[in-house]
């Protein structure tokens, strides 16, 4: 194990910003499991800074920028976490991950703040290494999806300190027709039978043996990785899920992308849709996400513009491996049983599985500065640091309060917390040849509960205990 403090010096090069004109996001393919290509967007500069503003979701005031740009400043605008100063010394932390070879740029990171978040320019943040994962500070090395994670989830909560770890291998793996290659993340090692002598004496462990062996953790973690549920072997994926529970256990707030390809793949034509099982019997079905399947995290889906409507992409359905927990089964079993589609239901392989996302938040037009260049990228992969940060912040005022982290929040979501989240109604999640599910009234599975409202989750979290209650899968 490594850890770093990385200094976060100013680019030592004077890099000019457009200003005017138009913003060009670069034109790359993610290796990112939920990273969605970044794509043109004919944005002036000019128009996006344009005055005025529109009423959000918590019936504030929001700069009419930011339906055309996000920029950390439009997530505590609507979501009501403007103004809100968070504590460097008080305890509180936030962490997020990285696989895949996506590294923090630190160049990137300081021309964001300097941008985007000036309070948080020239600050650092704490890098740990597992099984030997590097943070790659070449240009080109630079990670769309890392950059994002810390630009945002770094920025929103300045000065809570930040950690970034980065974890290097590969786990087991079944390919089907949407994922041929394998670019799953190691969140643990295989089995006992198969962990390697060097596990047990602390070099070569995966992210979940490091966590649950660190006796200082964030009280907040977010994951903007994902995979196709059916190619995580099963035994593999409870294993983890069992870890990812025990770090709730230990207070630890858990985040994870619910991923960016609708139902399945993000195909709504029949004929060219790749949704088909990956038993030998190439049945077409809805194909969920993992871990945002686990019961044991809080699964983030996403919306877009204000007023909210669901992101197009969002993933959503019902686990094939985990049951539902009963914590929710008033919100979920409802909705399931007034599905209209005769399409939908067939393609849902168990109606009793564990359903995702959670909640909701933005999730697209998101700017970032990566390789130097300011561009816009969007998927649920933006939407886990932002909720996550929002619960940092409701962490900070509790721990200013002498109280814990909130921990594992998902029963209280579902019994009386989605009160103080914003419903989204509109949208629909299309693929697998289908439109999806539809965004309603209570929970549904494109946008979940719906997105956060601080200052209501503060009002009746900041002095509640702990929540620590867990069902079984």
């Amino acid at each position: 194990m490594e850890e770093i403090e990385a200094l976060l010096s100013p680019y030592p090069y004077d890099r000019r910003r457009a200003t005017s004109g138009w913003h060009s996001p670069w034109n790359i393919t993610s290796a990112v499991r939920l990273g969605r290509c970044s794509r043109p967007r004919t944005v002036p500069v000019s128009e996006a800074g344009a005055g005025g503003t529109i009423t959000g979701p918590a019936g504030n005031q929001v700069d009419a920028s930011c339906n055309q740009t996000i920029t950390p400043t439009c997530l505590r605008q609507p979501y009501n976490a403007d103004g809100y100063g968070t504590s460097a010394t008080n305890g509180n932390q936030i962490g997020i991950t990285g696989y895949l070879g996506q590294y923090v740029n630190n160049h990137d990171l300081q021309q964001f703040f300097e941008t985007y978040a000036p309070e948080a320019y020239g600050s650092n943040y704490t890098i740990i290494s597992i099984n030997n994962g590097q943070n790659n500070q070449s240009i080109a090395a630079a990670g769309e999806e890392a950059d994002l994670d810390a630009q945002y989830a770094f920025g929103l909560t300045y000065p809570t300190p930040g950690t970034f770890y980065t974890t290097a291998g590969s786990p087991p793996f079944d390919p089907d027709a949407h994922t041929p290659n394998n670019t799953n993340e190691p969140y643990t090692y295989v089995s006992a039978l198969t962990m390697p002598a060097c596990f047990i004496s602390g070099e070569g462990r995966q992210w979940l043996e490091y966590m649950l062996s660190a006796e200082n953790l964030p009280q907040t973690i977010s994951t903007s990785y994902g995979d196709d549920e059916q190619t995580v072997p099963e035994s593999y994926a409870d294993r983890v899920c069992t870890g990812l529970a025990a770090l709730g256990a230990r207070g630890v707030f858990l985040t994870f992308a619910s991923g960016d390809y609708g139902v399945g793949d993000g195909d709504s034509n029949p004929e060219t849709q790749l949704c088909f099982s990956n038993d030998g019997s190439n049945t077409t079905m809805f194909v969920p996400m993992f871990p945002a399947s686990c019961p044991y995290v809080t699964t983030v889906g996403g919306t877009m513009y204000i007023p909210e409507t669901a992101a197009s992409f969002s993933s959503g359905g019902l686990s094939n491996y985990f049951s539902r927990p009963s914590y929710q089964d008033n919100a979920v079993s409802d909705f399931c049983r007034n599905l209209p589609q005769a399409r939908t239901r067939a393609c849902i392989t168990r109606e009793d599985g564990r359903a995702y996302p959670d909640v909701s938040a933005q999730s697209d037009w998101f700017i970032i500065a990566y390789k130097g260049q300011f561009g816009y990228v969007g998927g649920t992969s933006a939407a886990s640091p932002t909720f996550a940060s929002i619960i940092s912040m409701v962490n900070d005022a509790r721990i200013n309060m002498g109280k814990k982290g909130l921990g594992f929040l998902n029963p209280w979501l579902y019994s009386v917390g989605y009160a103080a989240l914003n419903d989204i109604t509109m949208g629909h999640n299309p693929g697998c040849g289908t439109e999806g599910f539809n965004a309603s009234v209570g929970w549904d599975p494109v946008t979940g509960l719906g997105t956060p409202e601080f200052r209501e989750i503060k009002g009746t979290r900041v002095a509640a205990p702990m929540i620590q209650r867990y069902e079984e899968h």
